[in-house]
């Protein structure tokens, strides 16, 4: 694990905040360092084992899609290197893993986009025949293709808490009816994209989460990391079959070894085993390579 970033240590700028995978610094009032470590963290708890270069892999990941889709939305990026913001001794620890980015007021909510019936929305629509209180057609199959995307937003929780499913309209009371659908129509229209081009990589892109911002000027910016394995449901075309939950290039290595292992789900989680974590490492490095060739 001597190549494994769990915690960073920036002593050169002030700490913000340290989440569930990112540290966050800042560098003056109107830019932050935020540093991908090769934290895990699953079913909202943090496991105490990284997973060597993760940190690398979401980076690489979410710069490429923060390019890609820059013309339908401006994103958080300031194109500055974070070697530059930081003491010589520390270059190190951002190397590969970390961005400097605007400093933006982040809106409340995660911004769900499905386009396929998995996970909770299938729990949920097999008892209520909705998804988030929209209703969907009967018969509908578990991993089944949409109608179409569905925007469905959820509450951001604090660190071990649980992020919830909010409808339309719990939404609206939160960011206004006029924010409400910017963030709608953006969301939808960044998955769109994003989906149709992984699907020439081979890749599905099932569901993801978007994190967004407002500048000065109230300009709706793309933040936080995008179409990453950790924010995003990604399953292998080739392994995809209506029916059942295909294999996704995540942690569900992790998930499936700490649900067998009698593991409570509560804090603190379980040491990982060495095989489970090379795995996973694994299908991070290939979304990776998928992803960007």
């Amino acid at each position: 694990m001597t190549d494994a970033l769990y915690e960073s240590s920036i002593k050169s700028l002030p700490l913000i905040h340290r989440g569930k995978v990112r540290d966050i610094y800042a560098v003056d009032d109107k830019r932050m360092l935020i540093v991908t470590t090769d934290r895990l963290s699953a079913f909202d708890v943090v496991m105490p084992t990284p997973i060597p270069g993760k940190g690398r892999v979401l980076t690489a990941v979410a710069d490429f899609w923060f390019r890609k889709l820059a013309h339908i939305l401006p994103n958080q990026l300031t194109g500055d290197a974070p070697e530059n913001v930081v003491a010589a001794g520390e270059r190190g620890q951002v190397e590969g893993r970390a961005v400097v980015v605007k400093r933006l007021k982040a809106l409340p909510v995660e911004a769900i986009v499905r386009g396929y019936l998995v996970g909770s929305g299938w729990a949920d629509y097999q008892e209520t025949g909705k998804v988030c209180g929209i209703t969907l057609p009967a018969g509908l199959q578990q991993a089944g293709k949409l109608p179409g995307p569905l925007f469905t937003p959820s509450t951001k929780a604090a660190v071990g808490a649980h992020d919830e499913n909010i409808d339309y309209a719990a939404c609206e009371r939160l960011l206004g009816t006029d924010l409400t659908a910017r963030v709608r129509d953006a969301a939808i229209a960044l998955y769109k994209e994003a989906a149709d081009y992984a699907l020439t990589r081979g890749i599905i892109i099932a569901d993801t989460k978007f994190e967004f911002g407002l500048d000065e000027n109230g300009t709706l910016t793309l933040i936080d990391e995008v179409l990453t394995p950790d924010s995003s449901r990604f399953w292998p075309v080739d392994q995809y079959a209506v029916g059942s939950n295909p294999p996704s290039f995540d942690k569900q290595y992790v998930r499936d070894w700490l649900s067998a292992s009698g593991w409570n789900k509560q804090p603190p989680g379980p040491e990982l085993p060495a095989d489970v974590v090379a795995r996973t490492a694994e299908k991070y490095d290939e979304a990776l390579r998928r992803l960007l060739g």
